[in-house]
């Protein structure tokens, strides 16, 4: 797979293989999103987030906006990290203005309620779906990446039954009732296995975990529920794929990233705009590749600043592979002119 790799024309493929190229390849997290007027059309045409998350024409249509737009090295599925608590048989609604809902699982009763395995790909069958659509209609540079949530960031929502400032109900069943928060994890890795494998069956040629909230796990808690879940779904990845690469984001890690490399197993590790990219560089880019970081708001700010950051993250990373993103998701309230902004930046069009 690293010698394909090395002479591929998708530049992802080869810095993920660990191929330190001269002008890095750059993709965005939430690429396709609020900020572009082409997505609210797309959008309002669905009726709604999760009937445009499980149309698979819609889906692949906002997917390929941004590659149009930008032309990116990569485009990422168009979906949503809770979507394999639904397919596990919890409700989920989103509330305008306020995010996603969800019936909570906090009992055993409830967590023996949770469909099987083998159930969750009948609600999940649309994504695959749009995986090939996309698989066959981008451009034949454009790396198309699939993705998951990490079982720690997927359980925090299932236990509290929405998104909270500091996870708090999660760490309370974890320390209050370990066998039933310890079951809820292992019924989320085992999903998580199956629905990347699919989506690596659909055409995702890069799948990425996202644990938004791992920085709130410190020391064994950090390993056991963030690191160790990751791992187990990348090794099984790794046998059922073998030469697929895994991109693993550890939100919030600070010098808990030094090692995740190999602790997770990851082809590359995603850093957040809380650690310096000259940081990144002596600590976490001598394990392998690595994706970042810079900060979202300069997507909304633009200007001087937005080009002397660009410039300094990717001389900072320039002595290994890395994958030039942001630190977290670019936000509703973006520029679009920003974005190419920062593109023609990294490029050295600007």
């Amino acid at each position: 797979m690293k010698d394909i790799a090395m002479t591929s024309d998708k530049k992802i493929l080869r810095a993920l293989a660990g191929e330190t190229l001269p002008t890095p390849p750059i993709w965005m997290m939430r690429q396709a999103g609020r900020y572009l007027p082409e997505y609210k059309a797309t959008r309002a045409q669905a009726g709604d987030f999760l009937s445009l998350c499980y149309n698979p024409e819609l889906a692949a249509e906002v997917t390929l906006q941004p590659i149009r737009r930008y032309g990116f090295d990569a485009a990422i599925l168009f979906a949503d990290i809770l979507l394999v608590p639904q397919a596990l048989g919890a409700d989920l609604w989103f509330v305008t203005g306020e995010g996603p809902r969800l019936s909570t699982i906090t009992t055993a009763d409830e967590l023996a309620a949770l469909k099987p395995l083998d159930a969750i790909h009948d609600t999940l069958n649309p994504i695959y779906e749009t995986v090939k659509i996309l698989s066959a209609e981008l451009p034949a540079e454009t790396t198309l990446i699939g993705f998951a949530g990490s079982p720690w960031t997927v359980a925090t929502y299932m236990i509290a039954g929405q998104g909270t400032p500091d996870q708090g109900p999660a760490h309370l069943l974890k320390d209050e009732n370990r066998p039933v928060f310890d079951g809820l994890i292992n019924r989320i890795t085992e999903a998580t296995i199956s629905y990347l494998s699919m989506q690596i069956q659909a055409g995702a040629e890069v799948v990425k975990l996202f644990d938004s909230w791992a920085g709130s796990l410190q020391g064994d808690d950090f390993l056991n529920y963030s690191i160790k879940p990751m791992q187990r779904i990348v090794t099984a990845l790794k046998e059922l794929h073998p030469g697929v690469p895994v991109i693993a984001f550890p939100r919030g890690a600070g010098e808990q990233y030094i090692g995740t490399h190999a602790a997770i197993g990851a082809d590359c590790v995603a850093v957040d705009d809380g650690v310096d990219a000259a940081w990144v560089a002596e600590h976490v880019q001598t394990g392998g590749c690595v994706q970042g970081n810079l900060k979202s708001s300069h997507m909304v700010t633009g200007g001087d600043a937005l080009v002397s950051e660009t410039r300094r993250i990717v001389d900072a990373l320039s002595g290994g592979p890395h994958i030039f993103n942001l630190g977290h998701g670019i936000t509703p309230d973006a520029n679009p002119e920003n974005v190419q902004l920062m593109i023609d930046t990294v490029r050295g069009n600007a």
